[in-house]
């Protein structure tokens, strides 16, 4: 009896777990999806140089002798025609005095040469003279003649030699410290005084690789973007100090072949600087315009994986499954990566949670936005030599 009712009580414990149904599923993990942010986008390919004074002059006297004035003070703005220096003028102020006498003379001598040959010329008609005697005087009064303009060559030398005595500026700009002082004696073609540089324009210069050259010269041809040789395509500049382009310029100048030492080309463009803050050998970073507007599609970054050589976006299909599309990447625009090649404007693509999934994985979709994440003209990264963009910016 005892024994049955032990039964019947295992019977009854048993008969649930028996019966009971398997565990449901987990539900698919939720990710939240978006289609790509399009824009209308340039590329900007960036550049390192340094300012160069759109005009430099080294001031050498043409003249020698002792500096006796310095009339400038260092580090200040000059205009073209202010005196700078002088040198010691006593010698040749007595030079062209001799030169003023030598010209008196030799009007003198050519004066007399004159009423001889006058004299000559009516003798000779009544036979007083032989005409071997007057082509003698006839012969000195050329000699007469060129002795006076050789007398008047020396003084206009003499002069422009005391002229040269005052080193005056040549052009406008900021000039620098003085190389010599008063005493100083100064060799002409030799001694450097001091130096001006023109500051406004300035110009940025910088050299660009081979590839660079040949991709925009390509597209000119394309009609894709005009060649900074045919155009003055904008430059931005970026100072030391700076983290954005708030310099303005264009391209003026690319050099007429390639550098076959270093594979690159040299350049430069011209920025407008009237209150004179660049000075020449300032570092920059420049951005030219790199290719014409083009549509492009911008994603986060962290929506793209690295699979070896290859970048993926996970895509959703029809039935909710993730599915790996192999992309090609671009520059940043406005903090987001332009995708260039593989994913379709209407597609949606996993924007996060990608570490908990993987090809095929079912998802429970959750509708974002990709918006804008940084300014348009925020500077992004220093470029390979080869010719992809650095930077894209939107329209």
């Amino acid at each position: 009896m005892h024994f049955a009712s032990t039964l019947i009580l295992l019977s009854t414990l048993l008969l649930p777990a028996c019966s009971s149904e398997p565990p449901p599923p987990p539900p698919p993990p939720s990710a939240t999806v978006a289609t790509a942010l399009q824009r209308v986008v340039v590329d900007w390919d960036e550049y390192i140089g340094r300012f160069v004074a759109e005009e430099d002059v080294q001031l050498i006297p043409r003249v020698s002798g002792p500096i006796t004035r310095i009339a400038f003070q260092d580090g200040r703005r000059v205009n073209r025609g202010d005196l700078l220096f002088v040198v010691d003028q006593r010698p040749f102020r007595a030079a062209l005095s001799e030169a003023e006498a030598s010209v008196a003379s030799a009007r003198a001598t050519l004066v007399n040469a004159t009423l001889q040959a006058n004299r000559a010329t009516a003798l000779v008609d009544s036979d007083a003279i032989s005409r071997e005697e007057s082509d003698t005087i006839t012969a000195a009064l050329r000699t007469a003649r060129a002795g006076l303009a050789a007398a008047q060559a020396r003084q206009r030398t003499a002069s422009l030699d005391l002229s040269l005595t005052e080193v005056r500026a040549p052009i406008s700009g900021l000039v620098s410290s003085r190389r010599v002082d008063v005493g100083d004696f100064v060799t002409a073609g030799q001694t450097e005084l001091t130096r001006i540089v023109r500051l406004d324009p300035i110009r940025f210069s910088f050299d660009g690789a081979e590839a660079f050259y040949l991709k925009y010269m390509r597209q000119d041809a394309q009609g894709q973007r005009r060649s900074s040789r045919f155009a003055p395509n904008p430059v931005e500049i970026q100072l030391a100090d700076e983290n954005r382009y708030g310099w303005r310029g264009s391209m003026r100048f690319i050099d007429n072949g390639i550098n076959p030492n270093t594979g690159t080309i040299q350049a430069y463009a011209v920025v407008a600087n009237p209150d004179g803050f660049l000075v020449p050998g300032m570092f920059g970073r420049a951005r030219l315009l790199g290719s014409g507007s083009y549509k492009a599609m911008l994603v986060p970054d962290e929506a793209i994986l690295t699979d070896q050589t290859r970048k993926l976006v996970y895509v959703l299909n029809g039935k909710n499954e993730v599915v790996p599309r192999p992309v090609v990447t671009g520059p940043m625009v406005e903090g987001l990566r332009v995708i260039r090649e593989g994913l379709a404007p209407t597609e949606k693509l996993v924007i996060d949670g990608l570490a908990r999934l993987q090809p095929g994985t079912l998802i429970s979709p959750r509708q974002g936005r990709i918006r804008p994440r940084a300014k348009n003209d925020a500077p992004i990264a220093q470029p390979l030599a080869a010719p992809a963009p650095a930077q894209a910016t939107a329209r």
